[in-house]
């Protein structure tokens, strides 16, 4: 699984300059580093996120993410696991309660760096570190019934694509990674 994740990285047409340089150092690391799918790698390891958007494509489905007191995407850590598209539809599902969803291609949406500040984690204090993301498009029912994930979010809601980057009070995540998402989204159109 690694090695395919290489080849889709180098295969990966880099949307502008971030994730061209980002692409470069994901596979730099993903060459050198054994252990980075395990948060045991304390300085970076690897994580996926989905852009959840409904089956027009005109809204985003986004939790109140409890740790980073703000608006998110959904997502989490590799935790071993190698295959990412598989981790973004558990995160959705666990993160959502929706059980209804689909990847609307297997091929990766986006990639990006992500800095992550320190802070507290069930008591323990966790030192800042990089996310290593890679993104997946998601589709699911606005409709269907969403459930929070009490350890993680306190609320979720379908926003449309420009309420979703406004709703969002990370600024650098906001302006550089949910805008870059939408005018990805867009180019399917």
């Amino acid at each position: 699984m690694r090695q395919q994740l290489i080849e889709e990285l180098i295969d990966y047409k880099a949307f502008n300059e971030q994730e061209l340089k980002d692409k470069e150092l994901m596979i730099q690391l993903l060459k050198e580093e054994p252990d980075i799918f395990l948060r045991s790698n304390l300085s970076h390891h690897f994580t996926a996120s989905a852009w959840v958007v409904n089956e027009r494509k005109d809204k985003v489905l986004m939790a109140y993410h409890n740790l980073y007191d703000s608006w998110a995407w959904l997502g989490g850590h590799a935790d071993g696991e190698e295959e990412l598209l598989h981790v973004a539809l558990k995160e959705v599902q666990e993160e959502s309660g929706l059980t209804h969803i689909k990847a609307l291609s297997p091929a990766i949406f986006s990639i990006e760096i992500l800095v992550v500040e320190g802070h507290m984690k069930k008591g323990s204090y966790v030192s800042s570190h990089l996310h290593l993301n890679v993104t997946y498009l998601i589709e699911a029912s606005e409709t269907e019934e969403l459930q929070i994930k009490e350890d993680e979010n306190s609320e979720l809601k379908w926003f449309s694509l420009e309420e979703g980057i406004k709703a969002s009070s990370e600024p650098w995540i906001r302006e550089n990674i949910y805008r870059k998402l939408n005018e990805k989204l867009t180019h399917l159109s």
